[in-house]
């Protein structure tokens, strides 16, 4: 299993930092877990390959590039960094 770790800065509260971890066995695209922490509180889930296909759908996005799109969020930590927005509620 693979798993990153990456600190967030939510554009809802930029003051606040949280942490996200994500977990998967084969590529994103199977389906994978996801944790959130602001360090005291945590919050876990599932993501399965059913919902990552039904989201591209909802999107009319093609599935190999909503799964790139997924893993640029995600997973590619600061090589990415300012290019997407997390917004915590």
């Amino acid at each position: 299993m693979e798993k990153t770790l990456n600190r967030i800065h939510p554009v809802s509260d930029p003051e606040a930092t949280y942490f996200l971890q994500v977990s998967w066995e084969k590529d994103l695209g199977t389906g994978f877990g996801i944790m959130l922490s602001d360090g005291q509180c945590a919050w876990t889930g599932t993501v399965s390959e059913a919902e990552i296909s039904r989201e591209a759908a909802d999107m009319e996005m093609n599935r190999e590039k909503y799964v790139e799109e997924l893993k640029k969020a995600l997973i590619a930590g600061e090589e990415s960094a300012g290019k997407y927005n997390f917004a915590i509620s």
